[in-house]
């Protein structure tokens, strides 16, 4: 994330980064239903109307990168190594980027979220609002039409089979299969059917 300049905008960010870490430690020690935005509030000093100028709702408390992840998801597709495929450079990010592995918290954060319906959802909705900056970056590297099907269709099914990947016992083996069949099509990876 890029560091606010001024003294101003230095404080907001402190804020916004004070209210995440406190709704993030609240709701994994209590759990999201049993913690309400006021408790969130009183935990980073703050009322909740100061909240809610940081964060348009409860489960955006959670959620607060996306400009840095729709960033990284660009990047991977422009700054890919020359001769390497964008569904090749698309897989490798996704398994790659962030690696959380090493904080113990994360396993317990990802429980959160697929426990909890309204995060579940709210994840995947900020995960696939990044579809169409994919798709126009697609678009470009490849002197497509920025209204190109086919990129946008690689767009959506790229970040869709996040999902998948990340549920399967073999996360590797998952990606290696779902963008095989990006990069080959069905015919390729199933010729009998």
């Amino acid at each position: 994330m890029t560091e606010p300049t001024g003294r101003r905008e230095r404080k907001k960010a402190q804020t916004r980064r004070s209210l995440a870490d406190a709704a993030l430690e609240l709701f994994l020690d209590r759990g999201y239903d049993q913690v309400g935005v006021k408790d969130v509030a009183d935990a980073a000093d703050v009322s909740v109307t100061t909240l809610f100028k940081h964060f348009p709702s409860k489960e955006a408390l959670v959620f607060d990168q996306g400009d840095d992840i729709e960033a990284a998801l660009v990047a991977a597709v422009r700054e890919r190594a020359p001769g390497q495929s964008i569904p090749h450079a698309l897989r490798e990010h996704l398994l790659l980027a962030p690696d959380h592995a090493a904080d113990p918290r994360f396993a317990t954060f990802l429980r959160l979220v697929d426990d909890t319906p309204a995060l579940r959802d709210y994840a995947h909705r900020m995960w696939m609002r990044h579809e169409a900056a994919v798709a126009r970056a697609i678009a470009e590297e490849t002197g497509a039409p920025e209204d190109d099907v086919t990129c946008a269709a690689l767009a959506r099914f790229a970040l869709e089979a996040r999902e998948l990947i990340q549920r399967h016992a073999d996360p590797r083996g998952a990606a290696e299969a779902a963008f095989a069949l990006l990069e080959h099509g069905w015919a390729a990876s199933h010729p009998e059917a």
